[in-house]
């Protein structure tokens, strides 16, 4: 990325933003009854576009360790999810804005879609540096309707889970956070296998699931609403 020229990397950062940005700002609608401070949002984004540079190394390490393709997914989309929820567990232990169970998904869907917006960078940056910016831009549409898209949705289903056991004992709650982070791998695991291995001939039915789930997560996120007293 460093090697790249200033418009490419402006280019790139520009495409890799739009579709994480316009998440975030769906998402945060969504709570605007008692929306959180601007600051920590704002500080949940860029967390989550630094943890890309804990977890390449991780999954190099996974890569190297084994050879089975299943199983570097599945370390893969494990690695990016715990980390995701362990980042957002250390930022609210040092804050109290954690009063009510849809502040959960609120700042786990906001770490996840930093980590996406920069993942969509470093993936424009070599079609933009090579001339190719109608391969770049069509990247950015096709991970605006996936990667991104993704990640907003399997971290979702993490702090859903959370957001659902909210008033709920601690063992309920440790079997809510559990089960969460299991379907959460599991979602990003099978879209990327399906997306890794299947050279796109699945395309159109991976992102129809991958819009089920969506949709899923909304209905899910509407009934923390509710829980939280929120109209």
């Amino acid at each position: 990325m460093l090697n790249a020229d200033p418009k490419t990397i402006i280019m790139a950062v520009l495409v890799g933003l739009i579709p994480s940005l316009f998440w975030l700002w769906f998402w945060l609608k969504e709570d605007k009854e008692d929306p959180e401070p601007v600051g920590l949002i704002s500080l949940c984004f860029l967390i989550g576009m630094l943890l890309v540079f804990l977890v390449i190394p991780i999954e190099k390490f996974i890569q190297n360790i084994t050879s089975v393709n299943e199983l570097q997914i599945i370390g893969w989309a494990s690695a990016e999810e715990i980390f995701k929820f362990l980042v957002v567990l250390l930022i609210l232990s040092k804050t109290v804005r954690i009063n009510k169970p849809v502040d959960w998904p609120i700042f786990i869907i906001t770490v996840a879609l930093g980590f996406a917006a920069f993942e969509n960078i470093l993936f424009l940056i070599k079609p933009l540096s090579l001339g190719q910016a109608t391969v770049g831009l069509m990247t950015g549409q096709l991970r605006f309707l996936g990667s991104t898209l993704l990640h907003t949705v399997s971290s979702g289903i993490i702090g859903i889970s959370i957001g659902l056991s909210f008033y709920m004992g601690e063992i309920k709650k440790k079997l809510y956070l559990f089960v969460g982070i299991i379907s959460a791998i599991a979602l990003h695991s099978g879209f990327n296998f399906f997306i890794m291995n299947n050279n796109g001939s699945d395309f159109l039915k991976v992102f129809a699931f991958l819009w089920v789930a969506t949709i899923i997560n909304l209905l899910l996120f509407e009934k923390l609403r509710r829980m939280s007293g929120e109209n």
